[in-house]
């Protein structure tokens, strides 16, 4: 494993077992068994080492958004949403502890906005890719044309979101699958 994959896994545990304010860069370089100096030559800061940790540590919506993106057209629409509907919960679900940290630290939530913007990325880009995704079933006749798609995709990305959330304060009685097919089935309903 090379240098800059263990100062990310070691952010990644460092995280997971102190929080995002717990885990300085000096803990970090600590865990990674370097120095902070060495850290600093992989990452310009904090920020770029927490989206790393997001981007290429936590399950990711970009392969769920390409598979959506590819089956376009192709198979059951409610099934083909409902399984990226469990990779957003999933991804939400292990991105909580790193989202809420960074909006309890004005500074870092400063830095990491900066660093999205220039970066032309954020939580708004999976909105806008399955509203595309949504548009492009539209088009094929497979989704009702009246559905306003970006309205869907917000809407299905927030039950995500919310599901994910409850899950940390409340035992749900509901499996995940049976939920996200609900969510969908009500989203599509014709």
């Amino acid at each position: 494993m090379n240098t800059r994959d263990r100062i990310i896994d070691a952010a990644e545990q460092a995280i997971h077992e102190y929080g995002l304010a717990g885990a300085t860069t000096k803990r970090i370089a600590s865990q990674a068994g370097c120095s902070e100096a060495l850290l600093y030559k992989h990452f310009p800061g904090k920020e770029a080492l927490v989206l790393a940790v997001l981007l290429e540590r936590l399950p990711a919506l970009a392969p769920a958004l390409a598979a959506l993106r590819e089956r376009v057209g192709q198979g059951d629409l409610a099934d083909n949403l409902t399984e990226f509907a469990l990779a957003a919960v999933d991804f939400y679900s292990r991105a909580a502890g790193i989202a809420s940290g960074m909006m309890s630290d004005p500074s870092l939530l400063s830095g990491f906005k900066s660093m999205l913007a220039k970066g032309a990325t954020g939580p708004q880009v999976p909105i806008e890719a399955l509203a595309e995704a949504l548009r492009a079933e539209q088009r094929l006749g497979r989704l009702d044309g009246a559905i306003d798609a970006g309205a869907a995709a917000s809407l299905l990305m927030g039950a995500c979101f919310h599901r994910a959330n409850l899950a940390f304060f409340t035992d749900l009685t509901q499996p995940a699958d049976a939920w996200a097919a609900a969510v969908v089935a009500t989203l599509i309903r014709r």
